[in-house]
């Protein structure tokens, strides 16, 4: 059955714990590929006679688990991360002087442990992989941002004005917004003032053109038909009009005041 079957810690190609779920010769071939390798990154993989030798390089330790070749590389690293972790938390610096060998007693049934885990929950190993992965390429792409910043010679004080100067933008573009909506509305309202007097405008002319064309004046035509029209004339009162009336003095009627006025002696 395919699985992890060797595993050990190393400081250097000094070999501190390690643990074979089956024999072989996987300590020597371990420490050779080791010693040949070009350990440009923490972790890598040399695959000799149908089994992968998968490294962990952390904090100057070396973590080694062999698998079977067809076993992936999810579920050895996960394995060579939780055992890095349980070595740090156990010894810490006292690995710096440990001799070859002296951690045995007390890891090796760690790394025991750990890798009969990581065999027998093979799913739940590869859904925290792959947690990890995804928070490692988040933490990659933090780094590669970071690097980049510096390489532009950018410091924190540059950034700091760059963030105040995209506020004072913000306000600008705001206040700059305001007045916009200020002024479109005011065109607005000019213009419907506009639409309104040339609609006023009209009536007026279309009233003028309809009342003095053709000689009419609707307005002289008002004025003359504001009286009243069919008012009847008073009737001519009998001996009060200045032709019926006698060029002597009046005479008196009786039973009717003399409304004449006295003419003075001597005046015909």
């Amino acid at each position: 059955m395919p699985g992890l079957v060797y595993t050990f810690v190393a400081r250097g190609t000094t070999v501190l714990a390690e643990y074979a779920a089956i024999s072989g010769n996987f300590k020597t071939v371990g420490i050779e590929c080791l010693q040949n390798a070009q350990m440009q990154e923490d972790k890598f993989v040399v695959t000799a006679d149908q089994y992968a030798f998968n490294y962990l390089v952390q904090q100057g330790y070396t973590y080694l688990v062999v698998a079977d070749e067809a076993y992936g590389r999810q579920i050895p690293f996960a394995f060579l991360e939780r055992a890095a972790d349980a070595f740090t938390e156990k010894f810490g610096e006292k690995g710096r002087t440990a001799a070859e060998g002296s951690l045995n007693a007390s890891f090796s049934p760690v790394l025991q442990r750990q890798l009969t885990y990581c065999m027998e929950h093979p799913e739940e190993i590869s859904k925290m992989a792959s947690v990890q992965r995804k928070v490692d390429e988040v933490k990659g792409i933090m780094l590669q941002n970071v690097e980049q910043v510096l390489v532009r010679g950018e410091r924190l004080d540059v950034l700091v004005d760059r963030t105040d100067d995209l506020r004072d933008q913000a306000h600008r573009f705001q206040k700059q917004g305001t007045q916009l909506r200020k002024r479109m509305w005011w065109q607005n309202f000019r213009m419907k003032l506009i639409v309104i007097g040339v609609v006023v405008l009209l009536v007026v002319v279309i009233f003028l053109l309809a009342c003095f064309t053709n000689g009419r004046n609707c307005l002289k035509t008002g004025a003359h038909s504001s009286g009243s029209p069919n008012a009847a004339a008073p009737p001519a009162v009998p001996g009060l009009n200045g032709a019926d009336l006698p060029s002597t003095p009046s005479a008196v009627v009786p039973g009717i005041p003399n409304l004449a006025p006295a003419v003075p002696a001597g005046s015909g």
